[in-house]
């Protein structure tokens, strides 16, 4: 025992800190990593060390930067308005000034002060040439690019920040620090100009520089409230992809790879556009990161949950290989060399300020991925002998799908109806369907009561939106008193448009706008077009000259119609301009069309523009003349609290108190005013989101380089603050007659 006590003081006396909660002087080699007990390929992480920050950290607002050029220092906001910088290399390098302050709890911290509420933050290299990191900090209201070595601001900018990024941007030489607000994404260099604008289609809520292509270039990856992942080629929009929720989080895993993490607890994997795997859970994912944490020259996914797990997933299989937990949520994860050894450290916060810092080393672990991966298929063969030797159903059962409109009826709305059914007689003991984006859980399962047993069954579908999805069907088929059954798998596509039923013209509710293009192609490819992407009845006959069909949307009752001449002009008459934009993008990708201009009119859709253009104006008056009078207010309230307490040491109660009841009514109306300007500010940000997304959709109506001229022209119109100009940009697609 004496022997263990004196080891264990030893062991203690080099891995131990220092009270003042420095760096320890030697970081001991962790203990081998074991086999955990709920998972046999995953093993805890042993941190090399732990740190308390004594700082509430807000969720996703967490960066390392090295703001000397050397040091790096790990930064976070915290839930006072503030942004605390954890600098262990160089304490007390700072002084305290307006903005930049020493904690009074840490020799190591010092304190930014926003007096707001941060919304982001990062750090990155702006300035090339001075070689040192800047801190961003977004606000709601504001984005403020800070120089934490001198204690100076760079540049500001009065727009919100929901998430910002840094780095290079395709042929865009300077590095770009690119901010995501309201629908719209801008990229200022380090003197704060704007050298970066497009839009969006809805507020971003993540971004990341990734290689998307493999062309050398990096591209920016977009996610929005919208659900969709877009990747910006600079201003052009080459890849989309759409899920299921909000993107919370991107991350560059590789050249052509991404992880992603959405708002309902799914992370995964693309390799360029076509998904890799994911997982779901039913916490959410709070951060993502890619760090290769066994050194086998492959980075794997690292994810912090809401839960306070942190595990790392094999970017090939999506298993988990290692994991570790906090007590409380994790706010972010970053990577850097933070004990200055020459060597890549993984360093986890969490929202009570709980630091962990993890090598890129795994000693001793097994990687028996293989052998996992072996059982389970030697057990899906036992299944599978098991269920030929019973015997239960005919070998030539088949299950045969079929897609149709309902229309609907007083007690059920219309939509679209799957129906499965066998090929003899028997039955459907249950029916499990995934599909991404229909069913509120991405599944849903089909029970039939037992006095409900058919051989076949039928299965109301309505897709939110106009995406083409793949059914995953797994059917239970045996017979009514079978205690077994076969599990029969198949895939099924709905089409994008199936959300609309074929039905009569009628010139009463016919559409006002309309889109209309020359495409050169023939009637014929348009009705394969059609047969494509839409549930037409198996009896439709279209004509081979001409082309002219109607529908009937199953989510509004809207009509759409389609036209198509024999000299290949094609007309869309809709008032969904959203709806006209997904059907040129369908068309131009099922003809291969590179470059597509159009003309379009959609008459309301564009008075709601231009209401949305004059509040904007509106509000920006609004707000200067609030402030000036907040401002006059804000004097007042300091000129009447000096004579109300000149009044108090002189002894003049009457005026004393006369002083303090105006003083009270200013402060009244002090609050009153502030209340308007918030009002004023939400309706603002909302009237700038509508032109935001009028730019997204009349960029969506084009293909190719005209759907980036639309959006610069249409940028260079509300420059110029006019609206006469935008929508006549976003009708013709340019300013010229």
């Amino acid at each position: 025992w004496r022997g263990i006590l004196e080891v264990s003081a030893r062991l203690a006396a080099c891995c131990g800190f220092h009270s003042n909660g420095s760096f320890p002087r030697f970081a001991g080699r962790p203990e081998r990593p074991r086999p955990a007990s709920d998972d046999s390929v995953a093993a805890m992480l042993v941190p090399v060390f732990s740190l308390k920050l004594n700082h509430k950290i807000l969720p996703r607002c967490v960066a390392l930067g090295r703001y000397d050029g050397t040091h790096p220092c790990l930064t976070a906001a915290t839930q006072a308005g503030k942004v605390f910088i954890h600098n262990p290399h160089g304490r007390g390098q700072h002084t305290n000034t307006n903005r930049l302050a020493l904690s009074t709890q840490d020799a190591d911290i010092s304190l930014l002060n926003i007096n707001e509420a941060v919304s982001c933050l990062t750090a990155g290299l702006l300035n090339p040439d001075l070689g040192c990191d800047s801190l961003l900090v977004g606000t709601r209201t504001s984005l403020l690019a800070y120089d934490v070595h001198n204690n100076a601001d760079l540049f500001y900018v009065p727009d919100g920040a929901n998430s910002i990024v840094v780095g290079i941007l395709g042929d865009i030489s300077s590095p770009l620090a690119v901010i995501g607000g309201n629908c719209s994404l801008q990229g200022f260099n380090y003197e704060g100009k704007d050298l970066f604008w497009t839009v969006t289609g809805d507020n971003v809520r993540a971004l990341a520089f990734c290689d998307f292509d493999g062309d050398g270039k990096k591209e920016l990856l977009v996610g929005s409230e919208d659900f969709d992942i877009r990747v910006f080629k600079e201003d052009e929009i080459v890849a989309e992809m759409s899920e299921t929720e909000i993107i919370t989080a991107l991350t560059a895993m590789s050249p052509t790879r991404l992880g992603y993490a959405l708002a309902n607890g799914t992370v995964g994997i693309y390799n360029q556009a076509a998904r890799y795997w994911r997982i779901k859970s039913k916490n959410q994912a709070m951060c993502i990161d890619a760090f290769d944490i066994n050194s086998d020259g492959v980075c794997e996914l690292i994810t912090g949950w809401s839960s306070g797990k942190i595990d790392a997933r094999s970017d090939r299989t999506g298993e988990v290989i290692f994991k570790d937990n906090f007590a409380s949520s994790v706010a972010g994860i970053v990577q850097g060399d933070y004990r200055m050894d020459g060597s890549t450290q993984l360093i986890c916060c969490s929202v009570d300020g709980e630091g962990k810092l993890r090598t890129q080393d795994c000693w001793g672990l097994m990687d028996t991925s293989v052998e996992q991966d072996l059982i389970r298929g030697l057990s899906q063969k036992k299944q599978n002998l098991l269920l030929e030797l019973t015997g239960v159903i005919p070998a030539n059962t088949q299950l045969q799908t079929a897609l149709s409109v309902n229309l609907g009826s007083e007690t059920e709305s219309a939509h679209v109806e799957l129906c499965i059914s066998t090929s003899n007689d028997t039955v459907i003991r249950a029916v499990l369907i995934f599909a991404e984006g229909i069913f509120e859980n991405e599944s849903h399962v089909i029970h039939p009561t037992p006095q409900n047993l058919s051989s076949s069954i039928k299965i109301p579908l309505s897709p939110p939106k106009d995406v083409p999805v793949e059914l995953n069907i797994k059917a239970l088929v045996g017979y009514k008193k079978s205690t077994q059954f076969h599990v029969f798998e198949l895939s099924r596509q709905l089409p994008r448009f199936s959300m609309y039923s074929l039905c009569r013209p009628d010139s009463a509710t016919r559409p006002l706008s309309f889109v209309k293009f020359t495409l050169g192609e023939k009637v014929q490819t348009g009705v394969v077009w059609l047969k494509q992407n839409f549930l037409l009845p198996e009896n439709v006959e279209m004509q081979n000259e001409w082309l002219e069909v109607c529908f009937t949307s199953l989510r509004d009752t809207g009509q759409l119609y389609v036209r198509m001449n024999s000299g290949g002009e094609i007309s869309i008459i809709t008032d969904n301009i959203d709806l006209a934009g997904d059907i040129i993008q369908s068309m131009a990708a099922f003809w291969a069309i590179e470059d597509l201009q159009v003309e379009a009119d959609f008459p309301m859709y564009f008075d709601e523009v231009h209401k949305a253009f004059v509040g904007v104006d509106s509000s920006h008056s609004v707000c200067q003349k609030l402030t000036a009078n907040m401002a006059d207010s804000s004097n007042s309230i300091r000129s009447m609290l000096v004579r109300a307490e000149d009044s108090r040491l002189m002894g003049d109660w009457k005026n004393m108190k006369k002083r303090y009841n105006e003083l009270y009514d200013l402060n009244k109306d002090l609050l009153s005013q502030y209340k308007i300007r918030c009002t004023n500010h939400t309706e603002l940000l909302n009237n700038l989101k509508a032109i935001n997304q009028a730019i997204q959709r009349a960029g969506n109506l084009r293909v190719g380089k005209h759907k980036m001229q639309v959006i610069a022209a249409c940028r260079d119109a509300i420059k110029n603050n006019s609206v006469s100009m935008l929508i006549k940009i976003m009708r013709l697609g340019t300013s010229c007659s």
